[in-house]
């Protein structure tokens, strides 16, 4: 099976819709992982293509060919899908490989009687890729965003109505290169050991500051290595993925020595790994981590026990139902609950196409469910951090001001990161119980 075949059964699986892309594409890659590091890249850069500019793929299909492409076959539209995204952004595929190799695979396929049509259609679109009539920004601007940036109408509308200033900005975002962010571990290792241990392998792995926010000195984009998993510093748990907005949600609290740390929905674990970091570092403190099922805790298991941390216990909890044993018991609450994930589509671009306003708004009260039940594992004066992975003030601001009116809450700040090329977006508020 050559590279375009592995593409096309990718995106026929992800079309089933059973599972995430980001998965479906990451266990793919771990199973050729025996290709070369060309291959891979091209064809992660396709598959991944394919997902977040969908929308803007079959306008342009639509734009070119007789048959609409919500009636064709899933196979014929995989395949074009993948030709026309080769063609529109990667000019270093001749356009003669993208048309005979689509012909190729449709014969594979069993649709030899389509070749013809699939070979013209991507031939008419290779002629006329630069002269494509894109919606009019001035005419009709939602359908205008909703193509170029691969954006569906009602979150476009979402974007504009609640960050008018900022929308544009934030769907470009989406479709931007993403970079792997690490923490380190400074309990483990310091910066400048760690560069240095890099700096002694095979592999060019380089640490760079990511820029933009405040208080992450230990954030950094990592890039050159091929697998993180095959780096020494990272199996050692010196590093840890985690984005630089969520590590600034939790460089808010003030924790203190001795403390007692609570992480309800935890999974895979970056917020746990951090604040056990800064525990480690002021000498004494527990964390304990829960989430929802085995395989959840299974993630933060695997990080608590590559990076070594002692301090962390891990257990299968529901954070919608009352447990006696962590009432009055934690001096840090963290409460990074289910939410729309609108601030992360840049790596999980399906969230797009599955989130809707109506889900959204059950999200609000399953997030006041979990909230009213795990205010009272607060200590008195401890402290709440709530935080969310979405944009969405009914989710955000809205929710904070739901915690002050309805829990024995006191806001001490909050803040709503918009996402750029070097982070997420990610809304946090630090409260303190009265």
């Amino acid at each position: 099976m050559n590279e375009r075949q592995i593409i096309l059964e990718t995106l026929l699986l992800i079309e089933k819709g059973e599972d995430f892309s980001n998965r479906i594409i990451k266990d793919v890659l771990d199973k050729y992982g025996y290709l070369d590091r060309q291959h891979r890249s091209f064809m992660k850069r396709v598959m991944e293509g394919c997902v977040e500019r969908r929308i803007e793929l079959d306008y342009v299909i639509d734009l070119f060919s007789k048959t609409p492409a919500d009636r064709m076959k899933p196979v014929i539209l995989c395949i074009l899908r993948m030709g026309v995204y080769q063609l529109l952004f990667m000019d270093a595929v001749p356009e003669s490989a993208v048309c005979n190799e689509a012909v190729k695979l449709a014969q594979k396929k069993g649709f030899t009687s389509l070749k013809g049509f699939v070979n013209g259609v991507l031939r008419i679109i290779a002629r006329n890729k630069d002269a494509i009539d894109y919606p009019d920004a001035e005419k009709d601007p939602v359908l205008h965003d909703s193509v170029i940036y691969s954006m569906p109408r009602e979150l476009v509308l979402h974007f504009r109505k609640y960050y008018p200033e900022q929308a544009e900005a934030i769907m470009r975002s989406f479709l931007s290169e993403k970079h792997t962010t690490v923490r380190i571990n400074t309990s483990k290792i310091s910066e400048e050991a760690l560069q240095t241990e890099l700096a002694g392998q095979a592999e060019l792995t380089k640490l760079d500051p990511v820029p933009g926010l405040e208080k992450q000195e230990n954030a950094y984009s990592i890039s050159g290595f091929e697998k993180l998993s095959e780096l020494e510093a990272f199996r050692k748990g010196c590093l840890q993925v985690q984005d630089q907005a969520s590590m600034q949600a939790v460089a808010q609290v003030d924790f203190h020595k001795g403390d007692t740390v609570l992480d309800v929905c935890a999974a895979p674990g970056g917020k746990s790994m951090q604040a056990a970091d800064i525990l480690c570092k002021l000498g004494d403190g527990k964390i304990t981590a829960c989430d929802l099922s085995e395989k959840k805790t299974a993630l933060i298991a695997e990080n608590t026990e590559r990076c070594g941390f002692e301090n962390v216990t891990v257990r299968v909890s529901d954070a919608t139902v009352r447990s006696e044993d962590y009432v009055n018991y934690a001096d840090v609450l963290i409460a990074d609950l289910p939410c729309s994930g609108l601030g992360i589509i840049g790596r999980k671009a399906d969230i797009k196409y599955r989130m809707s306003c109506e889900q959204m708004q059950e999200l609000v009260l399953l997030q006041q469910k979990i909230l009213t039940t795990v205010s009272d594992y607060v200590k008195s004066g401890g402290t709440l951090l709530y935080a969310t992975c979405t944009l969405n003030p009914d989710e955000n601001e809205n929710q904070a001001a739901w915690i002050t009116k309805n829990l024995p809450f006191r806001l001490q700040m909050q803040h709503q990161i918009i996402p750029d090329a070097h982070h997420d977006g990610f809304y946090f508020a630090v409260f303190t119980k009265c």
